[in-house]
């Protein structure tokens, strides 16, 4: 059996603070007048941002403005033109980038994530490799340090880490069999996956995430949702998915213009705040702008004559040293351009009938059906694996399957997903990639396409093998909008994109007056494009009529089936059926266990009691400013948890013991 990894405290179930966190409450980072160039250009220019214990922050901004960039240096990747980046002593960091992607192993996923317990892994190594010698080689000093490995490891809860890696790749979506599977196995977003999985074991200090729901889907960000919330450490997150935003961020801080502006609240909050902020710059500039005006025909008026020269002087050295007010920019571009196509499609776009799709040991569709009439816009939900994206490659005809799919009258296509980035020609400039898709779009046309999508000057005559996965995303879906298609089929459009590209796509989909189906795992983003919800279940394609959020009520109140039961003999069958009989024995026993039972639960809730207040100790300023005072607090604090997992894990198999017995 493997053991996982570092920075695990000692006796955790939770996440405890550490002693380094307690002593840091002022700030575990600060970044002081943070100058950072690339070449001519500063991506930051004095910045300053404090990040304190515990802390759940956004940071968001407009691609190139320097998020990632910002994670790198303070993991200490890159290093500061000038000015600092002060950490407490000892922090342990977790982050997670699109680096990760690189790492290899032939080792199942559980083996991969338990790397992250160092020192248990270690311990068991030396645990086993003095038991094996004890076999052949008796001694006190082999016994001694037997005993003090084992109590380290016990200490350490290593009995109990393969369990939390098992629970954690769980809630990231692998099932019990994925988790046997090697590493290399795995696509992408599935690897991206196990190194969350990893980091999130680590238990650090501070966790830097840099868009971490792009390779997750619902259920999976959901539960991420529940973990982040419940992590007493500090998060820094970089995502577009703004519902996640919300649900875990307490503190936005915004990467623009070189400057790092920080905002009290969730994303929400910061877009409140932010347009409160600018209508109030807006009239300052005004304002400012109008006494300047004022100023320069004072001046004007009285700078000829000798009389007044000395006074229009003053006046001009009055407006050089003022301290200009900048105009707001406008950070949300409004798509300029009309989508059309030629032909209008009949009343039903697609007919699905007895639709029946598998893969080896995987079904996935059985005898599905549906209907997409005109004007449906048709988000396709669901956990990964469950056939989303085959579902839009039997629909657009790149797949095989068995049953019936057929277009209506007029239905004319087109089909994105992340493989059409492949295809776009790389010495092409962005220009000229469009200008050859779609030949009877004027180049003012495309120009204003372009630029909603962030393409703006001299950015069209790019070529495209220069452009970032991000930018090849736009120039393909600006592609797909150019189409002369009256049905869209879209997968996952929004990987890559910043929260200002996914407002973009949002109003160009909501402008569009044809019909389209989508897979997105951004909420947010299929709120606002979705009529129509489809989701497979038991494998068959079922529909919800209305938003995604009128969506998440109903499920949420609705009983969901439960998967079908393994066949079993009837003989078995009706044996199960029975109820045990109550024998004597049976009752005796059962009694025996209610009544320990019982005595466990007392002693559940003295421990909850001990663990509080050894909670509200090391909480105290006295004993956390006290070293040895603090080192005692966290002794006790340790104990007492360490004692109230094992008494709850005692309850818990005392309980399914007795249901066992009651049958």
């Amino acid at each position: 059996m493997i053991f996982p990894n570092a920075g695990h405290k000692p006796g955790q179930g939770n996440y405890a603070p550490s002693k380094k966190m307690r002593n840091f409450a002022a700030s575990m980072i600060s970044i002081n007048n943070l100058t950072f160039n690339i070449g001519a250009r500063a991506l930051y220019d004095e910045a300053n941002l404090h990040i304190k214990p515990g802390e759940k922050i956004g940071l968001i901004g407009a691609n190139g403005t320097g998020k990632t960039t910002l994670l790198r240096l303070i993991v200490g990747d890159y290093s500061p033109s000038s000015g600092s980046i002060s950490k407490s002593k000892d922090l342990k960091i977790g982050y997670l980038n699109q680096d990760l992607l690189s790492y290899q192993s032939d080792k199942n996923i559980v083996h991969v994530a338990m790397e992250a317990f160092t020192r248990q892994n270690q311990l068991h190594t030396e645990i086993e490799e003095i038991l094996k010698k004890l076999e052949t080689e008796y001694s006190d000093e082999l016994i001694t340090r037997l005993t003090d490995r084992q109590q380290e490891f016990e200490q350490l809860d290593g009995y109990n880490i393969e369990y939390r890696a098992h629970e954690i790749l769980a809630g990231l979506g692998f099932s019990e069999g994925d988790q046997k599977r090697q590493l290399d196995t795995f696509s992408g977003g599935w690897r991206m996956r196990v190194m969350l999985a990893k980091i999130l074991l680590q238990q650090p200090d501070i966790l830097l995430l840099d868009e971490p729901t792009n390779h997750l889907d619902l259920p999976s960000i959901k539960w991420l949702e529940g973990y982040l919330g419940n992590f007493e450490g500090a998060v820094i997150i970089v995502s577009h998915d703004r519902w996640f935003l919300d649900r875990v961020i307490k503190k936005t801080v915004e990467s623009r213009k070189g400057k790092l502006t920080p905002y009290a609240g969730n994303y929400t909050f910061y877009l409140e705040e932010k347009g409160i902020r600018e209508t109030i710059q807006r009239g300052e500039f005004k304002n400012q702008q109008a006494k300047i005006k004022q100023e320069e025909r004072l001046i004007e008026r009285f700078r000829a004559k000798a009389s007044k020269a000395k006074m229009a002087q003053s006046r001009i050295k009055m407006l050089e040293k003022m301290d200009r007010i900048d105009d707001v920019d406008d950070d949300n571009p409004e798509v300029n351009f009309s989508f059309r196509f030629t032909k209008q499609s009949g009343r039903h776009v697609v007919n699905i009938e007895h639709l029946s799709k598998s893969y080896p040991g995987v079904p996935i569709l059985n005898n599905g059906e549906a209907i997409i009439e005109k004007g449906d816009k048709i988000a396709l939900i669901g956990a990964n694996g469950r056939g989303k994206s085959t579902l839009l490659k039997i629909i657009a005809g790149t797949e095989t399957y068995e049953g019936k799919v057929e277009t209506g009258h007029n239905v004319t296509m087109t089909f994105f997903s992340q493989h059409q980035l492949e295809a776009l020609t790389l010495e092409n400039t962005i220009l000229e990639e469009l200008q050859s898709f779609a030949p009877t779009y004027s180049e003012t046309n495309l120009r204003s396409l372009l630029g909603s999508f962030l393409f703006t000057g001299d950015d069209v005559f790019k070529k495209i093998k220069v452009l970032s996965g991000g930018e090849k995303s736009r120039v393909a879906l600006a592609k797909a909008l150019t189409a002369d298609a009256n049905f869209l089929i879209l997968d996952e459009p929004t990987n890559h994109l910043d929260i200002q590209s996914v407002n973009i796509l949002i109003q160009a989909l909501q402008q569009y007056e044809g019909t389209f189906i989508i897979v997105s795992h951004d909420r947010y983003f299929l709120d606002n494009i979705a009529n129509k919800i489809w989701f497979i279940e038991e494998q068959k394609i079922k529909d919800y009529p209305g938003t995604y959020q009128e969506y998440e009520v109903w499920n949420s109140k609705r009983a969901i089936p439960k998967a079908a039961p393994i066949p079993v003999k009837q003989e078995e069958k009706s044996r199960k059926d029975e109820p045990k009989p109550s024998t004597p024995n049976t009752a005796q026993q059962l009694k025996k266990l209610n009544d320990e039972l019982g005595r466990v639960e007392k002693e559940v809730e003295e421990l909850e009691k001990a663990v509080k207040l050894a909670e509200t100790a090391l909480a105290d300023e006295q004993v956390y400013s006290d070293q040895s005072k603090l080192a005692e607090a966290n002794k006790r604090y340790q104990d007492a948890k360490g004692s109230l997992d094992s008494a709850q894990k005692r309850w818990e198999t005392l309980a399914a013991d007795i249901m066992e017995l009651e049958g």
